[in-house]
C-alpha cells in the first residue's frame, strides 16, 4: 500500500509549537503516549501489519526547505534555531509499538524523548483512520463530485451563518485527498461568497502552505497533563501559562483550559495570565455554561470580555456552531474549530473515534515515571489511570 504520510508538516500546528515548548522547558523529559479507540473497534485481521508498514515508512519523511520557508513566514513565533532542529528531525519507528489481539482490538503506544515522540500523534491517527476507511471500502465508493458539492454547500452555510471558522480535521479524516479537497473548496467558496462569516484556515501546516492559509492552533492538553506531576493539580494550569509565556515571549495565542475541568482552571486564573493569552478554547462541557463562566471570570479580573477570543471546538457541526454564535451575541470574539464534520462527514461512511493521549511521563531519564491523565468537563473524554483519575477528582471535590 502507498505511504499515507509523505510530508513532515502533514501535522497540526500545535504539534510544532508544543515541541518547541518541550525543547525549552523539559528537554530531557521522556513520555509514553497511548492510543484509545472510544468505539472499541475490532480491526480487520492483519491491520497491525499494515499500520507497522506505514510507521516504518515514516523514517524517510523529512522537512523540505519550502516547508521551512512557509513556517518561518506564517509561524513567526517560532525562532530560527528551531527550524535547524526540524531539518535534522527524523521519525524513529522504534518509538512505536503496535499490537493486535485475536479479537481484532488494536493497541498502540509511543515511548521516547518527549521532543521526539510528540510528533507521532497526528500521523498515527490519520493513518489508522485512512487505512480503516480503505479496508471498509469507503474510498472505493467515494463520489468526488458529490462530496465536493457538499463541502461547498457547508462552506456557504458557515459563511452565511456568520461563523469565523477553521478546519481542525486532520486526525480523523477520511483520507489525505479528501481533506485536501475540503480545504481547497472552502477557500475557493469563501473567496467567491459575500457573507458575514470567514474561513480562517486550517490546523494542518502542509495544507496551510499549499493553499496559503494561516496554520491555526496553539497548544494541547498534554502540556498540562505532564505539568500536573510537577506542580500539582491546582497549580499546573498557572505554571503552564507562565512557562508558555516565557517560551513565546508574549506571543501566547489561545489557552486550552479544560484538562482538569473548568473549576481548577478558573480558581487561580490570574489577571496577568488572562491578559497575556489572547483567549481560551472550549473543548468540553456545555458551551453556553462555559461561555458564562468565561465572561464572568474576565469581568471579575477587570478585563472586557469583548477584547478576548473564545474558540469552540467540541465535536461541532454547523447547526450547533451557529446556535452557539447566536447565544454568544458578540459578548466575546467567538470563533470555531471543526474537525470530523468537515473531513469525515462522507456519504455512507462512519467516522473513527480515536485519540492518542499522553499517559506517562518523567522529567529526566533518571527520574521515576508518573501517570498522566486528562479529566475534562465531559465524562467521555476522561482518559488515563482510573485510580489516579478518581484520586484527582476527590481532590477537586
Amino acid at each position: 500500500m502507498k505511504q499515507i504520510i509523505t510530508h513532515l508538516t502533514d501535522n497540526d500546528a500545535y504539534t510544532f509549537s508544543c515541541q518547541y515548548y518541550v525543547l525549552q522547558t523539559y528537554p530531557r523529559a521522556e513520555v509514553e503516549y497511548t492510543f484509545f479507540d472510544r468505539n472499541h473497534t475490532r480491526y480487520p485481521e492483519g491491520f497491525a501489519a499494515l499500520l507497522q508498514e506505514q510507521v516504518d515508512g515514516m523514517k524517510d519523511v523529512v522537512i523540505t526547505e519550502e516547508e521551512i520557508a512557509f513556517m518561518e513566514r506564517k509561524m513567526y513565533y517560532l525562532p530560527l534555531w528551531y527550524f535547524t532542529f526540524l531539518r535534522g528531525y527524523r521519525f524513529n519507528p522504534a518509538e512505536v509499538t503496535i499490537h493486535q489481539d485475536a479479537e481484532g482490538y488494536l493497541s498502540i503506544s509511543v515511548q521516547g524523548k518527549w521532543h521526539s515522540a510528540i510528533m507521532w500523534e497526528m500521523p498515527i491517527l490519520s493513518t489508522v483512520s485512512e487505512l480503516m476507511h480503505e479496508l471498509r471500502g469507503d474510498l472505493a465508493r467515494y463520489d468526488a463530485d458529490l462530496e465536493r458539492q457538499r463541502a461547498a454547500d457547508k462552506t456557504r452555510q458557515i459563511l452565511q451563518g456568520g461563523l469565523v471558522l477553521g478546519d481542525m480535521g486532520t486526525r480523523r479524516r477520511l483520507s489525505f485527498d479528501h481533506q485536501d479537497m475540503v480545504i481547497r473548496t472552502m477557500k475557493d467558496v469563501s473567496l467567491q461568497t459575500q457573507a458575514p462569516g470567514r474561513f480562517t484556515g486550517t490546523s494542518n501546516v502542509w495544507f496551510a502552505m499549499k493553499y496559503d492559509l494561516t496554520p491555526i492552533g496553539t497548544m494541547s492538553h498534554q502540556l498540562i497533563s505532564f505539568e500536573e506531576n510537577v506542580s500539582g493539580i491546582f497549580e499546573c494550569n498557572f505554571n503552564v501559562m507562565k512557562k508558555f509565556s516565557d517560551v513565546y515571549d508574549g506571543d501566547n495565542g489561545i489557552y486550552l483550559y479544560d484538562c482538569f475541568g473548568d473549576r481548577v482552571f478558573f480558581s487561580n486564573l490570574s489577571k496577568r495570565m488572562a491578559m497575556m493569552f489572547s483567549g481560551l478554547r472550549v473543548d468540553s462541557g456545555q458551551e453556553e455554561e462555559q461561555t458564562e463562566r468565561i465572561i464572568e471570570k474576565y469581568k471579575s479580573l477587570g478585563i472586557n470580555p469583548q477584547s478576548k477570543q473564545v474558540v469552540y471546538s467540541n465535536g461541532l457541526n454547523i447547526d450547533r456552531a451557529i446556535e452557539i454564535h447566536r447565544y454568544v451575541d458578540g459578548r466575546v470574539q467567538d470563533s470555531y474549530g471543526m474537525g470530523t464534520f468537515l473531513t469525515c462527514d462522507v456519504t455512507g461512511c462512519e467516522p473513527m473515534n480515536i485519540v492518542v493521549k499522553l499517559t506517562r511521563g518523567r522529567i529526566t531519564e533518571r527520574r521515576e515515571w508518573h501517570d498522566c491523565v486528562k479529566l475534562s468537563c465531559d465524562k467521555g473524554k476522561t482518559l488515563g489511570n482510573p485510580e489516579k483519575c478518581a484520586y484527582l477528582l476527590k481532590q477537586i471535590g
